[in-house]
């Protein structure tokens, strides 16, 4: 503890309010509330054995803390969640990427509404749905609108309709050919299907396609009626869950991969979707710490909030009090109930939800093995198939390239772990044998520039040469010659067959067919080859720009160089002007005419 925060224990104050916990460089890792401050700070700073390790971490980082006072424990509430979601503080329970899920966005703010999916929600006087955590869902949701209300879509109105009104997309409000009136009906619709009260909206499509119909404008009777069918066959797909209201449903799992919450919603009795929410930093927490942070944060900035809340589990009365109290204001005075059912329908719906969110632990720990099987279980089985007395997890890979012998280049990758870390590639460009194909002593070029000289602990756990038993003897004759290193295992990969040649054996490993072992080191293989290969035609396209520019008078190493630095490839420098040559480093105009006039020319030629 550190004299500043004795000194402020002591002056703690007997209100409620929220405390700011810091580090050393003043950032902030907490932020809590409390009923009454003084109580609840100094908790922290107790010697307490029933702290759990998470707590002694962040006390142990506490360099300093600040409160704020508040009239009440909802106002506390209040500015604890605005807290977290500003700071993200590291020892707070959260929602992960809380700040990237969207929302659909109803433009109520103007005179003709569009719907549209946005990630950030301000107060501009539009009406917001969501969060979403599934955005591929969202944007089906919006096609399946459009597609029932023919509602504008372009950000400014033009004088004109556009193709939206001719393929009957669009009702073209910017020609007039909708009034005001008739587009806010729509968009009531619109609001009235996204809280999914479908039955309002049958309700009323069916009362104004009749009075259309009356009135003798079948056109507008027609298109209602082809909404209200649409709006219908989506109603049958929904079942009816709790007979009435609007409800979420949360379901809570846990398992060693973290805390999923689902949360069922339902609207008018409806089910109308779900979503599930991953929480960080609650692998020490409670069931109810955990529940009480997601509702806090969820609900915070969630835009909708329903009159039931129905958890899984039993709250504290205080903080089932606290909680209603705060969502009553946000939901502008208007009642919520947080209940836990213990029997009949909506019990059952909380048991689906928790089912749900563990199916979804399930799957991810299941594509977990499968990771892991595909990155460290493979270099176990690897090392196991070669003999290695210790897992290869670290893995660097040669591959050599050229064109009968032209701009001849080495490629080292490198894998750790099963997984490519591409910080630590590098390139060669070989220099013994410019002009003359010898993958061998390329081969020994590369080897001798990464491992002459290399300290021992710097190697990696195993060396791969893409190549066979030519390849693995030049490497070998350097690394275990001139480089001095005597264990680090060596061996040659084959292009064909995948036969894999070991140091001192005639016979190659052959890996099994459908092996992970297998599937690594073709990875490693290939992304040597790919890496080799790009360097590769970089360094031939370098060629042929400066063998085309060789051709035009005036454009010496310097002027080509600098052409190319500029330009980037060969096609900008034949599309560009007198003027954009002549802005290249080292350019004059007779020079940029040049150039210009050359390339020009052989379009001539060609046309």
């Amino acid at each position: 503890m550190t004299e500043i925060v004795a000194e402020k224990l002591k002056l703690l104050p007997d209100k409620p309010g929220v405390y700011i916990m810091k580090n050393i460089k003043g950032t902030i890792i907490y932020v809590g509330k409390a009923v009454v401050l003084k109580n609840r700070v100094r908790q922290y700073f107790q010697a307490n054995k029933n702290h759990s390790p998470k707590v002694r971490a962040m006390v142990s980082h506490i360099a300093d803390f600040e409160i704020i006072m508040t009239n009440s424990e909802v106002e506390a509430l209040i500015l604890e969640c605005n807290l977290i979601k500003k700071h993200r503080p590291r020892y707070n329970i959260s929602l992960k990427d809380d700040k990237s899920y969207p929302y659909v966005k109803v433009t109520l703010n103007e005179v003709y509404p569009r719907v549209l999916i946005t990630r950030r929600v301000v107060k501009d006087g539009a009406r917001y749905f969501g969060p979403y955590t599934n955005a591929n869902a969202v944007h089906e949701s919006l096609k399946l609108l459009r597609r029932l209300f023919p509602l504008r879509t372009c950000k400014h109105l033009e004088d004109r309709p556009c193709l939206e009104y001719h393929i009957k997309r669009c009702l073209a409000p910017c020609a007039g050919k909708v009034s005001v009136s008739d587009y806010d009906n729509m968009i009531k619709a619109v609001l009235l299907f996204l809280e999914g009260r479908t039955a309002e909206v049958e309700k009323e499509l069916n009362y104004r396609m009749e009075a259309a119909a009356a009135a003798y404008h079948f056109e507008i009777a027609a298109r209602l009626r082809d909404q209200l069918l649409a709006v219908r066959k989506i109603a049958e797909k929904q079942n009816i869950v709790t007979g009435s209201g609007d409800q979420d449903a949360i379901g809570m799992a846990r398992s060693e991969i973290g805390v999923v919450v689902q949360v069922f919603f339902i609207r008018a009795g409806k089910m109308i979707g779900r979503e599930h929410f991953l929480l960080q930093g609650s692998e020490e927490e409670s069931d109810a710490a955990i529940l009480i942070a997601f509702l806090q944060q969820y609900y915070h900035r969630a835009t909708f909030i329903p009159r039931e809340i129905l958890l899984p589990i039993k709250l504290a009365a205080a903080d089932v009090s606290l909680l209603e109290s705060w969502l009553a204001q946000k939901k502008a005075k208007s009642k919520v109930t947080i209940s836990f059912p213990e029997r009949g329908t909506k019990h059952d719906v909380v048991a689906m939800a928790a089912s749900n969110a563990q199916k979804y632990l399930n799957d991810e720990a299941a594509k977990l093995k499968q990771a892991n099987e595909q990155t460290m279980g493979a270099v176990y089985e690897l090392g196991k198939y070669l003999g290695l007395k210790n897992p290869p997890v670290r893995m660097e890979c040669f591959d050599i390239s050229h064109i009968q012998g032209s701009e001849t280049v080495a490629s080292m990758v490198v894998f750790e772990g099963g997984l490519p870390k591409k910080s630590d590639y590098r390139r060669f460009k070989i220099k013994t044998t410019e002009g003359k194909p010898d993958d061998f002593l390329s081969m020994r070029e590369v080897t001798s520039r990464r491992y002459v000289g290399l300290k021992e602990a710097e190697l990696p756990d195993l060396i791969v040469i893409d190549g066979g038993k030519g390849q693995l003897s030049s490497a070998l004759e350097i690394i275990r010659g001139a480089g001095g290193h005597k264990k680090v295992p060596v061996v040659g990969l084959a292009k064909q067959f995948e036969l894999i040649f070991t140091e001192g054996s005639s016979e190659p490993i052959v890996l099994p067919r459908h092996s992970q072992a297998l599937y690594l080191i073709e990875r490693l293989r290939d992304e040597a080859h790919r890496f080799a290969i790009t360097y590769h035609r970089q360094l031939r396209g370098k060629r042929n720009l400066v063998s085309i520019l060789d051709n035009i008078v005036g454009i010496g190493p310097k002027r080509r160089q600098a052409l190319w630095n500029h330009f980037g490839n060969l096609n900008k420098i034949k599309t560009a002007t007198v003027a954009e040559l002549k802005a290249a480093p080292g350019m004059n105009l007779p020079a940029a005419e040049a150039v210009y006039n050359f390339f020009l020319a052989k379009k001539g030629d060609i046309d």
